[in-house]
């Protein structure tokens, strides 16, 4: 994996806001999603262990990003602290270790220094300022760069060095809360995944279609409870509303049959009679529509109540089927739990082979690297030896060639120089008979 992931928020500290807290879990499932899924027994995993090659390579690569995001945390714990690894670690892993926080403190000043001077860039508006600007901010593009390299070396030598890993992580405590956060977080994400991972299509499938069928029911029950509580007050308002107009008229005719008994007794005495009569008549139809209201609400009351006991019983039925899948889920994690420690002893052994037989491979490599060595030595021994005798051959062949060319040249001169003489002496001869034939013709 890439180091941007681990190199930007592990170094920030206090800077990192809760908004960049929220996105470190934005992508997980929430708690009540996770209860939903263990409402029903089918929509559990039938698996407990991922099946396929590709699901356990993801798994490993979370588990290998996981491990080195919580060994970055600690480097600058560790730069802090050397005196508490001095002993146990190598020196130059320290030094790796200290060089790395060096880098990464020089990254936070400039990158404090760049804002300050975006700030005053901002009010001031000065052009040399601008420049200065720009040079600090390609500092601090090439200063990233350098800080990732770092990163990636500094976790290639605990990654080769196991041990000094393992002393890491023992040794240094106090990671910030923000790293602690992060690591949650992808743990969180490392279990989310897994369960979606054993969790097949038609399983995933069929647990939708549950929750939507349990969200349907719930809204319809809400919405009767609420159309019912809805037709009560209006009920209850409407007869509020009556008895107050009754109490108005009511106070209306007391008034008016004060005011009357200022001019007449009689006049007031039949009024208040003819006001009785009627005040009757109207508490009469008002205790008519009283009750007929009373018998309304006891209606409504009688059908909440059913209502109510109905959807007791589905909850008491709901109930006892969560209690049931809460009992299997509690066995199947004992049971997770129980195939888990033996697939755990059994990785610790698997693991101590494979830490020794990576010992013996650096060991061998070790070998194998001195062998090149000393076969490059010889194979340029062997071309220089081979460059000297083909010069050495050539060499010949040019000395062969000119004592070729100079013995046939001798031989040519040997054989010019026979002739010659042959020519001489032939000459020589036919003088002499020339002379001797004149002599006997006179």
């Amino acid at each position: 994996m890439s180091t941007d992931v681990i190199v930007a928020p592990l170094y920030q500290g206090s800077e990192i806001t809760t908004s960049s807290r929220l996105t470190l879990t934005a992508g997980l499932p929430s708690r009540k999603t996770l209860l939903s899924c263990t409402a029903s027994s089918n929509m559990d995993p039938t698996q407990t262990k991922l099946a396929t090659i590709e699901s356990k390579r993801i798994i490993s690569v979370l588990d290998e990003t996981i491990r080195k995001v919580e060994l970055v945390t600690l480097l600058s714990i560790a730069a802090y602290n050397p005196t508490s690894l001095e002993g146990l670690m190598e020196d130059h892993l320290i030094k790796a270790v200290q060089d790395h926080e060096d880098f990464c403190s020089t990254l936070l000043d400039l990158n404090n220094q760049v804002k300050e001077e975006e700030q005053e860039f901002a009010e001031s508006g000065d052009s040399r300022l601008s420049l200065l600007l720009e040079e600090h901010k390609r500092k601090l593009k090439l200063l990233k760069e350098e800080v990732k390299s770092s990163t990636r070396n500094t976790l290639r030598l605990f990654l080769i060095n196991i041990q000094a890993g393992e002393i890491l992580r023992s040794q240094v405590t106090g990671r910030s809360e923000e790293a602690d956060i992060f690591i949650q977080a992808l743990y969180e994400f490392r279990g989310y995944v897994f369960e979606k991972l054993l969790t097949s299509p038609m399983q995933e499938k069929e647990k939708t279609e549950f929750m939507d069928d349990i969200a349907l029911r719930e809204k319809r029950n809400r919405d009767a409870i609420q159309n019912l509580q809805a037709e009560l007050d209006t009920t209850v308002k409407a007869r509020d509303t009556e008895m107050e107009k009754e109490k108005f008229v009511i106070r209306e005719l007391k008034s008016h049959l004060h005011q009357v008994l200022k001019f007449s007794e009689s006049h007031l005495l039949r009024t208040k009679q003819e006001a009785e009569k009627q005040q009757k008549a109207e508490l009469r139809a008002s205790q008519n529509r009283i009750t007929k209201i009373q018998q309304d609400i006891f209606k409504l009351r009688t059908q909440y109540h059913s209502l109510t006991m109905e959807n007791r019983d589905i909850e008491q039925a709901l109930r006892k089927k969560k209690y049931k899948l809460e009992t299997e889920i509690e066995n199947w994690i004992q049971k997770y739990d129980t195939d888990m420690g033996e697939k755990q002893t059994e990785y610790e052994e698997l693991d101590e082979i494979y830490t020794e037989e990576k010992a013996q491979l650096a060991e061998l490599r070790v070998k194998h690297a001195v062998l090149i060595q000393e076969f490059e030595q010889i194979r340029d021994e062997r071309l220089i030896k081979s460059k000297k005798k083909l010069e050495d051959e050539k060499e010949m062949a040019l000395m062969v060639r000119a004592a070729t060319l100079i013995q046939a040249f001798w031989r040519g001169y040997l054989v010019r120089s026979m002739l010659k003489t042959k020519r001489k002496k032939g000459r020589g001869k036919a003088g002499k008979a020339g002379k001797g034939g004149g002599g006997r013709k006179k």
